[in-house]
C-alpha cells in the first residue's frame, strides 16, 4: 500500500518507456491500417521505493501490450481514419503513460494535455510527499476540528473508508505513519525500531476517521494521524484521466500510471486492449497470461522491485495496517474492476489479505474479477475468481 521488454523506437519521435527525454513526448501518428507495429510498457506496481525521486516505468506485474496486424481479420477499415498516439509525463512518483486513437496530431495533443493537467491537479492535492498538498494539509490538522476538502479528496477518501470496512482494514489510508518508518528500513535496510514502529502502529485505524457528505468535511481524531492514498490516487487519477480524454471525444484511450491501467473503447478493428501480466518467479520474462479489456480497469499490487531483504527475510513495500509489519514472501493480486479507482485499492487488499479471505472479497463485490499468485516451496501457486480465460497474442517476430 502504501506505500517486460522494450521495443526499439522506429523514429526519433516514438516513445521508449526507459528512454529518458524531454516531457511531455508524443509519437508521430500510427495510421490504422496497412502498419505493424508493437507496443510494450511495463509499469511500477504501487509506488516506488523512493517515492517521487524514482521515476521508473519498469514494473513486472502489469505488462500492457497492444499489437496490431495486419490480418483483415484483425485490423477493419473505419469511416474515420484515425491515428495511435503515446504521450507520457512524470506524476506522483511514477511515469503516466496515456494511449489513444484520434483524427489529428492537434486533437490528440490537446486532449492529452488536458488529461495530464488533471492528473497533476490531483497529485498537488493527494501528495504525501509535499507538506503544501491538501492530504498533508488535512493530516496536519488531525485531532482538530472537521476541515472542508476539495471534492476529489472527498470522494477518494469516501471510497477508501468503503474499501476499508468491506476489507476488514487490510486497506486503511491511516497506515501513514508506519508507512514512513517502513520507507526508512527500504533505505537503510534495517528494520523498524520495535518501539517507534508500536508508536505509529497506535495512530492507525479506519475508524479514527470520520466523514461528513453534508458538510463535505473530514475529521481525523488522534492527533499525529497521517493519510497515505498510495492504494488508490493513482488509479482515481487514471479513472479522472480517462473521463478528461472523453469529454475531448477521445473514446478510444488507455491511461496507464504505476500498476494502475484504465481503458476505455477497444482500439480500432480490435476487440480490446490486450494485457499481459508477467510471471511472478520472472518478472522480466515475456508474459505468459492475457486479458482483453475495454471500459474497465486493472491493477496489480506486488513486491517484484519495492522490496528489502534484511537478515535473509524478504519484506515487501505492502504494509498490513492491521499489523504494522511489512508482507513477507512473495506475492502478486492482480484485479479487474469496473474502475481504477476500485482495482487499484482492491488489489492493494487483496494482498494484504491473501487468497482465501482475498477473494471472498472480490466475490462480493460485483464486476470485480482476481488472479492471485503466491509463491511456495514447491514453486507458483495461482488462484483465480471470476478471472477472463487466457487470450491469445502473439508478437511479431
Amino acid at each position: 500500500m502504501f506505500g517486460g521488454q522494450k521495443q526499439k523506437p522506429e523514429s526519433s519521435e516514438q516513445y521508449a518507456p526507459d528512454q529518458p527525454g524531454p516531457f511531455p513526448h508524443y509519437c508521430s501518428a500510427i495510421p490504422e491500417q496497412n502498419d505493424v507495429r508493437d507496443y510494450e510498457l511495463c509499469y511500477d506496481a504501487k509506488r516506488s521505493a523512493m517515492g517521487r525521486s524514482r521515476m521508473r516505468i519498469r514494473v513486472p506485474f502489469l505488462i500492457l501490450m497492444y499489437w496490431l496486424w495486419n490480418g483483415a481479420s484483425l485490423i477493419c477499415a473505419s469511416p474515420r481514419a484515425l491515428g495511435r498516439f503515446e504521450f507520457v509525463e512524470p506524476h506522483m512518483g511514477t511515469r503516466f503513460q496515456i494511449v489513444l486513437y484520434a483524427p489529428d496530431a492537434a486533437a490528440a495533443q490537446r486532449a492529452a494535455q488536458a488529461a495530464f493537467a488533471r492528473i497533476a491537479a490531483l497529485d498537488d492535492s493527494m501528495s504525501d510527499y509535499r507538506a503544501s498538498s491538501e492530504l498533508m494539509r488535512l493530516s496536519a490538522q488531525s485531532g482538530g476540528a472537521p476541515v472542508r476538502v476539495s471534492e476529489d479528496l472527498f470522494r477518494v477518501l469516501v471510497a477508501a473508508q468503503d474499501m476499508a470496512r468491506r476489507s476488514d482494514g487490510a486497506f486503511d489510508v491511516t497506515v501513514g505513519p508506519v508507512v514512513r518508518l517502513w520507507r526508512m528500513a527500504r533505505l537503510s535496510h534495517k528494520l523498524p525500531d520495535p518501539v517507534r514502529l508500536a508508536a505509529a502502529k497506535k495512530l492507525v485505524g479506519y475508524g479514527r476517521v470520520q466523514i461528513d457528505a453534508r458538510t463535505r468535511t473530514v475529521q481525523l481524531l488522534a492527533p499525529g494521524m497521517i493519510l497515505d492514498l498510495g492504494g488508490i490516487a493513482k488509479g482515481y487519477a487514471a479513472d479522472a484521466a480517462l473521463t478528461v480524454l472523453k469529454e475531448h471525444g477521445i473514446t478510444r484511450a488507455l491511461v496507464a500510471g504505476g500498476g494502475d491501467i484504465a481503458v476505455g473503447d477497444s482500439p480500432p478493428g480490435e476487440d480490446g486492449w490486450t494485457i499481459g501480466i508477467a510471471p511472478l518467479e520472472s518478472p522480466d520474462a515475456a508474459p505468459q497470461r492475457f486479458v482483453h479489456l475495454h471500459d474497465a480497469a486493472i491493477s496489480t499490487s506486488g513486491d517484484a522491485e519495492q522490496h528489502v531483504e534484511i537478515d535473509a527475510i524478504r519484506y515487501s513495500h505492502v504494509i498490513d495496517p492491521r499489523t504494522g509489519q511489512a508482507l513477507t514472501g512473495r506475492r502478486s493480486a492482480t484485479i479487474i474492476a469496473p474502475n481504477s479507482t476500485t482495482s487499484d485499492a482492491l488489489a492493494t487488499a487483496v494482498c494484504v489479505l491473501g487468497p482465501q479471505s482475498g477473494l471472498k472479497l472480490v466475490n462480493s463485490l460485483p464486476g470485480t474479477e482476481a488472479l492471485f499468485v503466491t509463491e511456495t516451496p514447491r514453486g507458483t501457486k495461482t488462484i483465480e475468481s471470476r478471472f477472463p480465460p487466457p487470450a491469445r497474442a502473439k508478437p511479431r517476430p
